[in-house]
């Protein structure tokens, strides 16, 4: 991992900071993004059913140190969203081919019922085949997204 030192403090690139969230870190970085406020080390040890506040405090420095989390008032607060395949709504995180397989699913309705010629030909029947590979590819990204539970 490609350590940049900025400023006295430990700051991770682009590209590898985010290989630091993976395990508990990704847990404790999740719950504060999804909370949406500032939480204090024995909150997160609490809500997480850590073993000890250090473990929560190891992995908040982690994250503290790569830039994602800042300290306000003893407690620590999101500094850096990262969400790769996610959205953030309200204190929900949607996979982003949600959005794309709704979509896909209108329109092979749409192109079902209402532009449905009185004769199928060739062209309809390649626009249905291949809106309904879309949808099935966009369906399955979504799945693989929010079974993985991560950002």
């Amino acid at each position: 991992m490609v350590v940049n030192y900025c400023g006295g403090v430990i700051r991770l690139t682009e590209e590898n900071s985010t290989d630091i969230l993976r395990g508990t870190t990704l847990d404790i970085y999740s719950l504060l993004l999804k909370t949406g406020k500032p939480l204090g080390i024995r909150e997160i040890q609490r809500i997480l059913d850590l073993s000890s506040p250090s473990v929560a405090q190891y992995h908040l420095s982690k994250l503290e140190d790569a830039g994602f989390l800042k300290r306000e008032g003893g407690n620590y607060a999101v500094n850096r969203v990262v969400l790769d395949n996610r959205v953030k709504i309200s204190c929900f995180l949607i996979p982003r081919y949600l959005f794309y397989s709704i979509f896909a699913v209108i329109i092979f309705l749409i192109g079902l019922f209402f532009l449905r010629p009185a004769i199928i030909n060739r062209a309809y029947f390649f626009f249905m085949a291949a809106t309904l590979m879309f949808v099935l590819i966009f369906c399955y990204e979504t799945a693989k997204v929010w079974l993985k539970g991560g950002l």
